[in-house]
């Protein structure tokens, strides 16, 4: 299936996105696409594309706070650029310093901001991207996508209510082709979802509807259940984690036990660091570099002890129809049993 860093690679290269870049320069429109997938020589520009502190991120949060109308995440972006500077530091292999390389880093003067930016990120996730209702409707288009997917490669598209040569059909025909994945938009699917209401197919015609009608599922948020009643007893993280992990485990024999074309439940996992460890990055261009002031560089962690407090964002859901109340009842039996558990 076309993935999104490959479609980008072709349009950068054979359209006329690379007309209009190689006019700045021969062979420009290919050094660019080299530096998005990766390619070559690490570099400045490739702190640009990749990083703790790239322009997609710096980008896309003050986008999508604008966007969603959420207070969450405000950074002083302007001070943030002005701080900003060229530095070299060193790089190496197993704590062995190999040479310098250069990329960006912050001045002494950007700590609060960089504190701000770290901490902003991090919030849109549970209040944006992560929050229930998106999430929600996410693993109901999913599971849409991949019902009517299946369906057409089974040589059943006259069951899902959508014609021969709607975008969908296609793209689940060739899903390696770049011209089929970028038939898809907003549009195409958004007015696929009538015709799907009307699908053959029980399955997708209760997807759509569910989408187009904004029904979507309850959803019982398994780690907060968990979290409260294993915190009040003075257990650490640890056992969240494994009692959440043994919830799952029971869910999902139950869930493979289901004979159903629409699964009775979703779950959903998912887990956000802040800010990476040191040896969790890719080397100096992957971290947030910062002056000290005695004109020392450091990653932002050992820096500032607000970043370095900050635990990861973890969440484990379960979706499923409100009206379904035998389901519910058999995830909150699953669910208390291993609280239960984890009590004693």
């Amino acid at each position: 299936m076309a993935d999104h860093e490959h479609v980008s690679d072709v349009l950068i290269r054979d359209s006329e996105v690379a007309t209009v870049l190689n006019e700045l320069g021969s062979g420009f429109a290919n050094d660019v696409a080299d530096i998005i997938r990766g390619r070559g020589k690490k570099n400045v520009y490739r702190a640009v594309v990749s990083s703790q502190f790239d322009a997609d991120r710096l980008d896309y949060m003050r986008r999508d706070r604008l966007m969603t109308g959420t207070q969450h995440a405000g950074i002083d972006f302007k001070w943030l650029i002005a701080n900003l500077q060229i530095a070299s530091v060193p790089f190496g292999v197993d704590e062995s310093s190999i040479g310098e390389i250069e990329t960006f880093v912050l001045g002494p003067k950007a700590i609060f901001g960089a504190e701000a930016y770290v901490l902003g990120l991090f919030q849109l996730y549970p209040t944006v991207y992560f929050h229930k209702a998106t999430r929600g409707a996410e693993k109901i288009f999913g599971e849409l996508l991949y019902r009517t997917i299946m369906l057409v490669q089974d040589d059943s598209v006259s069951t899902t209510g959508l014609p021969n040569n709607h975008p969908i059909v296609r793209f689940a025909r060739h899903p390696d082709d770049v011209e089929s994945a970028l038939g898809l938009d907003d549009t195409s699917v958004w007015g696929a979802l009538p015709l799907m209401c009307e699908a053959a197919d029980g399955a997708i015609a209760s997807l759509a509807q569910s989408l187009r009608y904004r029904e979507l599922g309850k959803c019982v948020d398994i780690r907060e259940k968990v979290a409260h009643a294993i915190e009040d007893s003075g257990k650490a993280d640890e056992e969240i984690d494994a009692c959440c992990a043994k919830i799952k485990e029971k869910l999902t024999d139950w869930l493979g036990s289901q004979d159903a074309n629409v699964p009775p439940i979703h779950l959903d996992e998912a887990q956000r660091s802040p800010y990476k460890l040191v040896e969790e990055t890719q080397g100096p261009l992957d971290r947030i570099n910062i002056y000290t002031n005695g004109g020392k560089l450091v990653d932002l962690k050992q820096r500032s002890a607000v970043v370095a407090a900050v635990k990861p964002f973890k969440l484990f859901r379960v979706y499923c129809k409100r009206s379904d109340m035998e389901t519910q009842k058999v995830v909150d039996a699953i669910v208390d049993g291993e609280i239960g558990n984890a009590r004693q």
